[in-house]
């Protein structure tokens, strides 16, 4: 069992859970996935099944889009709502060009602080960990992209003002940290109540199932809709099988070489060797 899965993950269960009966499903201890979604968070999560595993970090680098909503006039210690309250101030009296203005702050190249209860790992241990444990966590912030930020609904709950936003963002990108960091800069404080990611670019969720309606998407298949492609001959698969060079892709960064069968052989980079340009092996699939 070697490619892509497409899945629609559910509320209230890990990515972590996911890889666990995708394992039992597939017959394989080779399953990873591309992007971690906290367990309040539903929609598109690309498992690697095989050698698939080997590719998600070109899934991971993707556009990522995002619909979900942000309540104002409430903090928590997780930036959303499964996080104890630490901060509650009546926001009714937000206006909506306010909120508008507000928003137009986290759109573009930013510094962004992740929440200290991430996956992030500091020294090997997962952020959230150290939490548990009693640790102060203090994470930097780092540079992240967000492309667009599209309110669809502002409405007023009780003492609250929750935000349904559609946010289009680069890898990296924390959205429970822009519910967070726009309700400091409103004054009131804010937190996420719902997250569906709906894409992991190229993937849709329209593409999406439960684990156990789905179908893998072959490696080559997969792939393809993610880099470059160039077909090869049986000569140049050879060559690449002994890791050796052959003729130049003249493509920047990783190119998919594929067989005249359509099956993925290797990523390729090009690079220049005794003052040559090459295309060099990177990464070669191993027939199992």
């Amino acid at each position: 069992m070697h490619g892509f899965a497409l899945i629609n993950k559910a509320p209230g269960i890990t990515s972590h859970d996911v890889v666990a009966q995708a394992r039992k499903r597939y017959g394989t201890k080779k399953v990873g996935h591309a992007g971690t979604l906290d367990p309040m968070a539903t929609g598109v999560l690309v498992l690697g099944i095989g050698s698939a595993t080997r590719l998600l970090q070109y899934v991971t680098d993707g556009t990522k889009k995002y619909e979900a909503t942000i309540r104002l006039g409430q903090s928590t210690h997780t930036d959303d709502r499964e996080g104890e309250v630490v901060a509650t101030t009546n926001a009714a009296g937000i206006s909506e060009d306010e909120i508008k203005s507000g928003i137009k702050n986290f759109i573009g190249k930013i510094k962004q602080k992740p929440s200290s209860v991430s996956a992030i790992k500091i020294d090997g241990k997962r952020a959230h960990q150290r939490v548990r444990d009693g640790e102060v966590v203090d994470i930097p912030a780092r540079d992240v992209e967000v492309m667009d930020i599209e309110i669809a609904n502002i409405s007023i709950v009780g003492e609250f003002v929750d935000i349904q936003v559609t946010v289009t963002c680069s890898a990296g990108t924390y959205i429970r940290a822009i519910a967070r960091d726009l309700g400091d800069l409103l004054k009131v404080g804010g937190h996420l109540t719902s997250l569906n990611r709906t894409l992991v670019s190229p993937f849709d969720i329209s593409e999406c199932t439960d684990l156990t309606d789905s179908k893998l998407i072959s490696t080559s298949d997969g792939i393809s809709r993610i880099l470059p492609v160039r077909t090869i001959d049986l000569a140049e698969a050879n060559e690449i099988s002994f890791g050796r060079a052959i003729d130049a892709s003249n493509k920047s960064g990783a190119v998919a070489a594929l067989d005249q069968g359509g099956e993925f052989i290797a990523l390729l980079l090009d690079k220049e060797l005794a003052g040559k340009i090459v295309a060099t092996p990177t990464l070669v699939a191993v027939k199992e």
